[in-house]
């Protein structure tokens, strides 16, 4: 591979040791860094498993499926680079081993190797570099593509990846590609010491591959000591000054601030040779003091059925922190079973919380529970929020207790129904083929003016992004809505429902599409900032009674 004209510069972080030491957060949050010293960034996941996608995966294999606008199913990683950059993701920003050996095999099949053996080196490894670049080409202007891979070094699937990556450094100029390995320094409580030796180990694995890391990222509990630093530099074969620490923070929202007080940011530019702009994090620095000192609290259920594995609603728990502060308080959220609410009861569960939200969600189990939990916020006036399914929920419920349509249900959950006020979305009902087929990706909506949706969000027209294969069932328009249901959002083509709410309630709102994939840690996404402070309004009447 020859050197390429352009100027931008690869920044690889690796992990070693565990895994989920948080190489997602490390990678936004030197992101966030770089872009603050006025340096244009770009993102890339690489994901080792052979899936295309994480589209077809159980959140409790994988977590959030998060989609960009471009309808992309991606790691959840691409949320937390949205979050810190405030920059938009696509389908270019996440690739994995499925995508790269799918892409190899067609080019075979269509002759494009000459009749040559297609192997693992060179041509898997090309096609990894090329996605390397593909984030360049795709995004004109970047100086610098931050690149985080996927599981741990010594991974068997992981090698190709760590080998395109020797490959890479070399063909496209050491002074151009940086490597950042994180790492886990364990404290071993019954002798009270911390060891270095797992981090040897692994940058051992590293160097064997044939990557030098040029800083080594360490998570820690506690402070590193100056002599555990001039240990591992000296094992690690980097400066003490190039172990950089990565201690425990309350908030995901504190790592910027301490990565920049260990000088990350500095060693970074001084490595790429990389012109800065200015040094802005006043902002940010702003955006954390008002997370760790909240004037009030208020507590909001998620009635969930994948609550074992909260990163399953990770975007969801992000948009609260930053509605939260958005209203100088800080939501406690409640994590619900919906099944734990049919055994118990609705009242058993959520009669000590000031708002109930229902995310998305697939498969019938614990839907009684959650149809009761909108019965009960229905009732009792609680703020309720209801996302994708959530909407769905409202619909069937509304449907069954004001429009006699006792049998309402969804056709998700049975396909023979007297009433199935939620059907497929017309061009999904013949499909076969489960991976990336559903309604995917950010599509606009027209809100109806004087709406609570159109007051929320200052605008009537609007784009949100979607996740779904069931909809208002349009032959129940006409039924729930002459019994009070308005549906403030619709598709500009007058066929798909997009925002339900009901005016006499205190805040009562459901949406067809997730806005919790467009909220920013600078930028909250309207409707949290409005139920947010709508909860805080029930909980403070709740207390003047």
């Amino acid at each position: 591979m020859a050197k390429p004209k352009t100027k931008t510069k690869f920044i690889f972080i690796t992990g070693g040791v565990v895994s989920s030491l948080g190489k997602g957060i490390a990678s936004s949050s030197l992101g966030r860094l770089l872009k603050s010293r006025g340096i244009r960034v770009s993102m890339l996941k690489v994901d080792p498993y052979l899936n295309v996608d994480p589209g077809t995966m159980s959140p409790y294999q994988h977590g959030e499926v998060y989609v960009t606008d471009d309808g992309a199913e991606t790691d959840l990683d691409l949320g937390h680079y949205e979050r810190f950059l405030d920059v938009n993701m696509s389908s270019k920003n996440n690739t994995t081993t499925g995508q790269i050996y799918g892409t190899v095999i067609e080019k075979e099949r269509n002759g494009d190797y000459l009749g040559m053996t297609v192997q693992v080196i060179p041509h898997i490894t090309a096609e990894i570099k090329a996605r390397f670049m593909q984030v360049v080409s795709d995004r004109g202007g970047v100086d610098v593509v931050l690149v985080e891979v996927g599981g741990t070094v010594g991974d068997i699937e992981g090698q190709p990846f760590y080998e395109a990556i020797r490959q890479f450094r070399l063909e496209y100029g050491r002074e151009n590609v940086m490597n950042i390995h994180l790492t886990l320094i364990p404290y071993i409580r019954a002798s009270g010491e911390m060891k270095t030796k797992p981090t040897q180990h692994s940058v051992m694995k590293l160097r064997e591959i044939g990557i030098q890391p040029d800083v080594v990222l360490c998570r820690t509990e506690y402070s590193i000591s100056e002599e555990a630093r001039q240990k591992i530099g000296l094992f690690c074969n980097v400066s003490p000054e190039e172990v950089i620490e990565g201690k425990d923070s309350s908030s995901i929202y504190e790592v910027p601030l301490a990565l920049e007080k260990e000088g990350l940011t500095d060693l970074v530019i001084k490595r790429l040779n990389l012109k800065t702009k200015g040094h802005d994090l006043a902002a940010w620095k702003a955006f954390v003091k008002k997370i760790a000192n909240p004037k009030a609290t208020v507590r909001i259920a998620i009635a969930g059925k994948y609550i074992e594995l909260r990163d399953a609603y990770k975007s969801i728990m992000e948009s609260f922190v930053h509605a939260g502060v958005e209203n100088d308080a800080k939501v406690e959220l409640v994590w619900v079973a919906s099944e734990d609410i049919e055994e118990k009861g609705a009242a058993a569960v959520l009669s000590d919380v000031s708002g109930l939200l229902i995310p998305g969600g697939f498969g019938e189990r614990g839907i009684e529970g959650k149809i009761q939990a909108v019965k009960y916020a229905r009732e009792n006036d609680i703020p309720f929020f209801g996302i994708c399914l959530g909407l769905q929920c409202a619909v069937i419920e509304y449907a069954r207790s004001l429009c006699g349509l006792r049998s309402a249900n969804s056709r998700e959950f049975a396909q023979k129904l007297r009433h199935p006020v939620i059907d497929f979305i017309p061009d999904q009902v013949n499909l076969k083929r489960k991976g990336a087929t559903m309604r995917l990706g950010a599509y606009p909506c027209v809100l109806e003016k004087g709406s609570r949706a159109a007051k929320i969000y200052g605008r009537v027209r609007i784009s949100e992004r979607h996740r779904h294969r069931f909809e208002v069932n349009n032959k129940y328009r006409n039924a729930l809505e002459s019994h009070g249901m308005v549906f403030s959002g619709i598709s500009p083509d007058n066929k798909l429902v997009e925002m339900i709410e009901l005016p006499e309630k205190r805040w009562f709102v459901g949406c067809q599409f997730h806005p919790e994939l467009k909220s920013r840690a600078l930028k909250v996404h309207p409707l949290f900032r409005s139920f947010v402070k709508a909860a805080l309004d029930y909980q403070s009447d709740k207390k003047g009674n």
